[in-house]
């Protein structure tokens, strides 16, 4: 199995994969996976508008609820693309750690979409959103979490 550690730098509208084969040999990338309906807002979204109903006692009016944002679903949605990602690549033994990094919301729909095997696999969390960082930047902001 290769000593590898994977680096997944993570937002809603996209994530790049990268890759260390150990301390001093730095980072290489190994995917840019775009996800631009990330950037949408919610009013942007083609989804239903929540129904309106009259209040059972008086003549008012409100709007229902829904359960959950546009928004918020689409990054679950890309946040369960991404584990699946990671999955397949613990599965071809392509890596034997795994650094999360995204800003801290989304670093939890993350979590919540790993399976058990892929989540015993990581070692550091990083709640900073680096998505737009360089990468050749990127080490400087990691050093604490992986030995580049």
């Amino acid at each position: 199995m290769k000593n590898n550690t994977w680096i997944l730098v993570a937002h809603r509208s996209g994530a790049r994969l990268f890759e260390n084969k150990g301390p001093g040999r730095g980072l290489s990338l190994v995917s840019d996976i775009p996800h631009p309906e990330g950037r949408l807002k919610n009013k942007d979204i083609d989804a239903d508008r929540p129904g309106r109903s009259f209040d059972s006692l008086g003549q008012g009016r409100h709007a229902l609820s829904s359960e959950q944002e546009p928004t918020a679903h689409l990054a679950e949605q890309f946040a369960k693309q991404l584990s699946t990602m990671l999955d397949d690549g613990r599965n071809q033994q392509r890596y034997t750690r795994l650094v999360l990094v995204a800003e801290p919301r989304f670093l939890g729909n993350l979590r919540a979409a790993l399976s058990s095997t892929t989540a015993a696999l990581v070692t550091a969390t990083v709640g900073k959103d680096l998505g737009g960082v360089e990468p050749h930047f990127l080490p400087k902001h990691l050093s604490d979490f992986v030995r580049l």
